[in-house]
């Protein structure tokens, strides 16, 4: 018999992605089979699954959280914006359409049947779902066609708890508001409320849980504190992104507009002899950086042109002049050639722009994207390395004959003649702690981090968190048996 429950927040960046990898951890720990769900994500910091497709990088964390594989069926509807009113769709891993607002609330019902296909599949699997919303319920503007709060919990019929943020204030009015904008038969799918984010002495809420109580008649299961290690965990989102002063090796990362899979930096953010400094729009590059490293981008071009008005370029050549490295990812890689191409308009209108020139190679667009979980061998150490590559476009030319990663019998990647400047398709490259550990050394300074079992301990540490502060007992009683509905 499976078991499900579903984390919806009083607002957005409540917490309930972190919550939900703390509740998943601690009811594995407790010798249940455990997967993470969420109907719909929106997210260009994505994962690739052992399926084959690609999720949210949240739900990637939630599986480790469980020690299991991450699949497709844990995040069937994931939205990667691509611009201001439209994004890219995937649906159960793979690209469906790139669609606006307005279109995508069209589709809605058959992304609906997929979402409640991905549910029924992966509860087969587990004793208990835990299931993650998507902003808050409270939008009853977007409740028709709801894929995602719940319009999910009505179809799948899965019990809510609701999520409140005591750190930004006003959480009374968070919690007992929702109840009162939600339609009655909503508002009674929540069996329950916590409080996320508590900084001090819990016990002086105590009159604040007793008045939220009485106005909602939901039972508390309890206050979380802060947990001060959650900087060893993987950012969930882009706002999630920030410096991280370190030790004196500076790595700055200029803040793309369309930034994606930038989960390139938190090992190098975990290193204690490394700042990474994020620079914003309008800021300059800075001179006293050591390496500078261009992340990956959902639209490259656009990226690129955004990259040039901030005089990003300028700095950039300053940079390599004064003798400094630098470091492409993905859509940085191509950034960093002479000549980008999009003859099909993939990224906008068809059209052909001149890259940064600081690689002499050349990138074309082509529609199918590559996805692929990765083992890859450095060249000049043969240090193995894991990663993944989740991008479109193919990029050759003279530079690609120093390659200096190897996967599968095939170079990637691609450098200037004297080093200093690399690119390559790998992200996740970083967490590779030997890999990382000698690229550091290359660059003069040293690591001795282990960037995966600092992850994993952290989750443990999480998970013994959750389980000290909220009523997890009380919390398994309110789950509802799932019917599983078999495709």
């Amino acid at each position: 018999m499976t078991q499900a429950i579903m984390i919806q927040g009083a607002g957005s960046n409540v917490g309930k992605s972190m919550v939900v990898a703390g509740l998943a951890r601690a009811f594995h720990n407790r010798g249940l089979k455990v997967a993470p769900f969420k109907p719909q994500n929106m997210s260009n910091n994505a994962a690739v699954t052992v399926d084959g497709g690609e999720i949210g990088r949240a739900q990637a964390l939630q599986a480790l959280a469980c020690k299991r594989d991450a699949h497709t069926d844990m995040n069937p509807v994931l939205l990667k914006p691509e611009t201001d009113t439209g994004a890219q769709v995937i649906v159960q891993g793979q690209r469906y359409d790139t669609l606006r607002a307005r279109d995508y609330a069209k589709a809605k019902p058959h992304l609906m049947k997929a979402v409640l296909e991905s549910f029924h599949r992966l509860a087969e699997t587990a004793d208990l779902v835990v299931v993650e919303g998507a902003g808050s319920p409270a939008e009853i503007n977007l409740r028709k066609g709801d894929i995602a709060n719940m319009g999910f919990a009505e179809a799948a019929n899965v019990p809510v708890i609701l999520l409140g943020d005591i750190d930004r204030g006003g959480v009374i009015a968070q919690l007992v508001g929702t109840q009162v904008i939600l339609p009655d038969e909503d508002a009674n799918r929540i069996k329950g409320y916590a409080i996320n984010k508590f900084r001090g002495d819990v016990s002086l809420f105590d009159d604040g849980l007793t008045e939220i109580t009485k106005r909602t008649d939901w039972p508390s299961l309890g206050i979380l504190p802060w947990f001060d290690q959650a900087w060893r965990l993987p950012a969930e989102d882009v706002m999630d992104i920030s410096s991280s002063k370190g030790g004196a090796f500076k790595i700055a990362v200029p803040r793309l507009n369309r930034i994606a899979n930038f989960d390139d930096l938190d090992p190098l953010s975990s290193e204690p002899n490394v700042s990474v400094e994020i620079i914003e729009s309008g800021r300059p590059l800075p001179g006293d950086a050591d390496l500078i490293l261009i992340p990956g981008s959902k639209s490259t071009i656009a990226d690129l042109a955004h990259f040039r008005a901030q005089g990003w370029d300028i700095d950039l050549q300053a940079h390599i002049r004064r003798g400094g490295h630098v470091l492409g990812i993905c859509g940085g890689y191509q950034m960093l050639g002479c000549e980008i191409s999009d003859p099909e308009g993939i990224e906008g209108p068809a059209c052909t722009v001149a890259g940064l020139g600081h690689l002499d190679i050349n990138t074309v667009m082509i529609p199918h994207k590559h996805l692929s979980l990765t083992q890859a061998t450095y060249r000049a150490t043969g240090d193995s390395v894991e990663g993944y590559e989740i991008h479109i476009g193919e990029t050759n030319g003279p530079d690609c004959v120093r390659a200096w990663l190897e996967v599968s019998g095939r170079p990637e990647g691609a450098a200037s003649a004297d080093g200093r400047i690399k690119g390559c398709y790998l992200h996740g490259l970083f967490s590779s702690d030997q890999f990382r550990s000698t690229y550091l050394d290359e660059l003069g300074t040293s690591s001795n981090l282990a960037f995966s079992a600092t992850v994993d301990s952290t989750l443990d540490a999480l998970a013994a968190h959750v389980e000290r502060h909220l009523d997890l007992d009380l919390l398994w009683k309110l789950s509802a048996k799932v019917d599983i509905i078999k495709s």
